[in-house]
């Protein structure tokens, strides 16, 4: 009785999917059992020793973490470059690599180019903005949700700005890469109160995923 209150747990927001499973396995070399989430199947929040952990929408991570829903979550550096959330950007876990490029139909290369104007479809609007803007390219921005690759073959778009890992989806649409915007990874990121209320067992986490990334790039720089 009246015994020490159990700490909250920390509160992780990982992404769905395929760079799930990377960051599980990231975790467990670290020493974080997140294994529960393997059977987890629809549940949105699963309790995994010292971690509440919620798993969202890639583009929602960032949002969570940002407002203290989360402490601390996983989140891609195009979402980070495209939203400038307020949190902290701790460390690259050297995961979910790809890049994200201008990619057009093979069958028109170059053509485009010479254009006055271009149409643009993207899921980052912001980003593909700043790209078209630096290079003094006049550019009307599509935002789409997904299939972004329809967009030249069915002629809504002249170029595209998306994310390729192998370029196979691209080739299969007869499309190929213009130019690459930037290299993609998946990012550590935490909420500002949350380093300061919780920054030693914070700390250590960072530090035990700096130890198995090989270091990797540790910074309290804000997105």
């Amino acid at each position: 009785m009246g015994g020490k209150p159990r700490a909250r747990p920390i509160h992780l927001a990982l992404p769905k999917g395929r760079l799930a499973s990377d960051v599980i396995e990231l975790f467990a070399k670290a020493g974080y059992d997140l294994s529960a989430l393997e059977d987890a199947k629809r549940r949105l929040w699963v309790d995994c020793g010292r971690f509440r952990v919620l798993t969202l929408r890639g583009l929602d991570v960032a949002a969570y973490v940002a407002h203290g829903v989360a402490d601390v979550g996983v989140v891609g550096s195009d979402v980070l470059a495209e939203s400038r959330p307020d949190l902290y950007e701790l460390l690259d876990l050297g995961v979910g690599r790809c890049r994200l490029v201008v990619a057009e139909l093979a069958s028109r290369k170059g053509e485009q180019r010479g254009q006055r104007h271009l149409r643009v479809a993207t899921k980052y609007p912001e980003l593909a903005r700043r790209h078209y803007q630096n290079r003094s390219v006049p550019a009307e921005i599509v935002k789409l949700a997904g299939a972004i690759e329809l967009g030249p073959v069915l002629g809504l778009a002249d170029e595209i700005v998306d994310l390729v890992q192998t370029g196979e989806t691209l080739e299969q649409n007869g499309l190929i890469e213009v130019e690459t915007i930037a290299e993609v990874s998946a990012r550590l990121v935490m909420n500002r109160a949350s380093f300061r209320l919780r920054g030693g067992e914070l700390g250590e986490l960072v530090d035990r995923l700096a130890e198995v990334t090989g270091g990797g790039q540790r910074s309290a720089a804000t997105a």
